[in-house]
């Protein structure tokens, strides 16, 4: 499988009040922020309208699990079905059931470091 990750799909942290933080973050970096984070807006090299999203969570979140860390990653993945199916037979550890949304399809793996890092087929079009 040759293209795996596609770019970053999200960065998404631990926080003790997310809504002050996006607040802060608005006002001093100027991000447009909502009531999930931020979306960042680019172009793909096939000109395809593409997001990648900042997100700070509840520092109680139970959606890092079963990692311990205090964030997350995201990738844009192409083929999130293969992708997993290449990855559990390299040995990595596939962690819950594909799930899927108007925005995308999700799947999660564990990192040698325990990091819980979510992979994103997106569907971009779906946020226009």
């Amino acid at each position: 499988m040759k293209n795996r990750v596609t770019g970053l799909g999200g960065f998404f942290f631990k926080t003790k009040d997310p809504k002050t933080t996006k607040e802060w973050y608005g006002k001093h970096l100027g991000l447009p922020v909502d009531d999930y984070g931020c979306t960042f807006w680019w172009k793909d090299k096939k000109g395809n309208d593409c997001s990648t999203q900042w997100s700070p969570f509840k520092e109680d979140t139970s959606y890092f699990q079963p990692s311990k860390k205090e964030f997350m990653m995201n990738f844009r993945v192409e083929n999130l079905v293969t992708l997993l199916k290449v990855l559990k037979e390299e040995g990595v550890t596939v962690i819950g059931e594909i799930e899927e949304y108007e925005y995308g399809k999700f799947g999660w793996i564990i990192d040698p470091e325990g990091n819980k890092i979510e992979l994103w087929e997106p569907f971009d079009k779906a946020f226009t």
